[in-house]
Formats: structure tokens, sequence, C-alpha cells
């Protein structure tokens, strides 16, 4: 499971590492023109989870998983076959919708029998931003030793290998999850968990846009700024992988804290340092954008597991994968307007503006975790197994 999250992130970021040898290719002016393109890969990966979450209550969650893997990978090896623009659009888009299984049907398989779904969501977070350091590494080394088409091939014959394997070690499921026992960790009014349900899913917008406005764009960004100091891109990718990958550690220190401490107090320190952090970013160069990006990725995800956190405490199992997927659907879809306004963005304001906005962004976030209701600390207390 933490694999194929790891996978899912990767998948969705090789574009964006590779597009600036891509757009050569399709002989567009700039990286800039070609980013719009991929916007359907985020689009369907936030549409796609409402027929994925409902699938995976009412189908199964372990046949959802397998779909994901083989889907995912047969998707990427048609994006490498792929010979304009517009078919790299149509084969993204196809990639999005299996990338759009996992969080609605593999968060809530991963959590359903955890003792500690703090620690696990952390663990599973940590992973799938692996994927993300592992999408800007990778790429870079198999454009520059063999072109960006390998760099979505060889991932996809893994993904599909991992499909075979999970099929063969994934116990059988007996009964669809909408058909067991179950029930919320923490039982709310109906006018208070609708608070909640909206609380979670403006923070997932406003979460995901960030994500995908540095993810996306930190490449670029850092291509941009360390010019004349390093030029090699298998070299950037690293650095950024480097980035990606220490910042991962904050969601399982995060997952622990919130099995222990209520989740409100927590967040909203998260994303008030999100503000400063972003700033710095905004207007550093060379090795000073190296240190502050590490500040904006490590609060960015540290956020990350806050909303399925929330979906574990207070919603039923037997409806998790429906409830995750309507929120994706929401929050991505409005996210992925992130990834076609990034290039259009860039090249009319810079990255400077972008940055700032997203601090703005985070302070109107902060507002809105306002509005979660308080825990006690029993509530947290982690199980023992």
């Amino acid at each position: 499971m933490n694999i194929g999250h790891g996978l899912d992130h990767m998948f969705l970021l090789i574009f964006a590492a590779g597009v600036s040898v891509i757009a050569i290719d399709f002989g567009q002016k700039s990286w800039e023109d070609l980013m719009p393109y991929g916007v359907g890969a985020f689009a369907l990966f936030g549409l796609g989870s409402i027929p994925a979450g409902r699938l995976g209550d009412l189908w199964g969650r372990r046949r959802m998983m397998i779909v994901f893997f083989v889907g995912i990978g047969f998707s990427a090896l048609l994006v490498a076959l792929t010979q304009s623009a517009w078919q790299m659009a149509a084969a993204l888009t196809l990639l999005g919708a299996f990338a759009s299984i996992y969080h609605p049907v593999g968060l809530p398989l991963l959590v359903q029998k955890s003792p500690n779904p703090g620690f696990a969501i952390g663990v599973n977070g940590l992973a799938g931003n692996l994927g993300v350091a592992l999408a800007a590494m990778l790429t870079g080394f198999l454009i520059k030793w063999i072109g960006w088409r390998a760099a979505f091939a060889v991932p996809a014959f893994i993904s599909i290998g991992c499909g075979v394997w999970f099929s063969l070690v994934c116990p059988i499921e007996t009964e669809a999850p909408a058909k067991r026992k179950g029930g919320a960790k923490v039982v709310l009014s109906p006018a208070m968990l609708a608070r909640v349900l909206v609380v979670m899913t403006v923070t997932a917008a406003t979460g995901s846009i960030a994500f995908n406005f540095t993810t996306n764009g930190n490449g670029q960004m850092m291509a941009e700024r360390f010019k004349g100091v390093i030029d090699d891109p298998a070299v950037l990718g690293t650095l950024l992988a480097l980035i990606y990958a220490v910042a991962s550690l904050a969601q399982v220190i995060v997952g622990r804290l919130v099995d222990r401490y209520p989740v409100k107090p927590i967040f909203l320190c998260i994303v008030l340092m999100q503000i400063p952090v972003l700033l710095l970013a905004a207007y550093a160069q060379g090795w000073w954008l190296f240190a502050a990006l590490f500040g904006v990725m490590i609060f960015i995800f540290a956020s990350v597991p806050f909303v399925d956190v929330v979906i574990v405490r207070y919603v039923d199992d037997r409806v998790r994968s429906r409830v995750a997927g309507m929120r994706l659907a929401i929050s991505m879809s409005i996210s992925s307007i992130a990834v076609w306004l990034l290039g259009p963005a860039v090249k009319d304001l810079g990255f400077g503006i972008l940055f700032i906005g997203m601090g703005g962004l985070a302070l109107a976030t902060v507002a809105v975790v306002s509005l979660l209701p308080g825990e006690s600390v029993e509530a947290n207390k982690p199980v023992r197994a």
C-alpha cells in the first residue's frame, strides 16, 4: 500500500519534472506553453475519486487497488508513446483517472484495522512524498541517460509488477466494506459533522493548490534561480529530491502527534508556519532558495495527513471511501486549476508573486481551520494493540 502511494504521486509529477525536454520534442516554444496540457490528469485525479470511492465501498477495496496498479501502469506506457501535445493530454488524462483510485480506496484500506491510524497515515504520507522525490530525481536521470519516454515507461512496468504482487499477497475480502459493521471513532451531531466536512473540504482544496503549485513548479523555479550556479538538470533534480525526502519525515512526526493530541492546534501551527517560509522563498535565489524550499515543503507536507486523520476520526468505515471520494473530487478539481495556471502565471507574474499568493492562501486556511470543533485529549490517546 505504501509503494502504491509513492507510485501514485510519482506518476502525476513525471510530466512536470520533464516538461522542458518534452516541450522541445513537441515543438513548443517554452515549457510554460506545454504545462496546461497536463491539467486533465489532475482534473480526473479529483473527479474520478467519486466513482472510485463508491466502487471501493460497494465492490471491494482490494479489487480496486489491483485496477489502480495495472491501469496506471498501462496508461503511463501510452504517455510514453505519444507524438504530440494533444495526444499527451489525452494519455495523461487517462493516467489521472487511474491515479484517482488510490486516495479514496487505498487510505481506508490502510487504516481499517490500524490501532494507531495517525501514525499509519503519517508513514503512508512519507511514502507518497518519497514518490514525489523519486519523480524529480529518477526523471532527471532517465531523461539524461535514455530520454523522456523512458521516464514514463520504466515506472509503468514497475507498477504493473506491483499489481501482480499485490493480488498475490493481499487477502481476499470476504465482504465489501459497505456490508460490515462499523462506526466513527468520535460521534458528532449532524450539524457539527456538516461543519467538519466543510472545513475538511475547504482545507483539502487550499492544501492541494499549494501542493500542486510547489511540486509542479519547484523544478522550474530551481532551474531559473540556480542559473549560473548549477545548470545540470540531473543535479537539480537530485537536490529537489533531497528536499522532498527530508521534508516527508514531517508527516511521520505529525502522524504520531495526532494520535496523542487534538488535531486543531497542531494543524493551525503547521499552516501558520507556512506563511513566513513562502514569503522567504518568493525572493530567495540560489542556495538561499534551496533553504527556503526546505522550509516550504516541510510545512506543506506536514499538513497533508490532516484531512485523512479527520476522515478516520469522524467518518464510519462503511462509507469512508465514498466520503473521501467526494471531498477529493471537490478539492482536487479546484486544485487542478493550479496546474493549468502554473505556466501562464509564471510567464506573466513570475514565481515571486505566485509564492506570495500562496502565503495569502495559507492565511485563509488558518481562518477556516479555526472553525473545527475542539477535542478532548482522551479522544486522542493511541490504542494499544
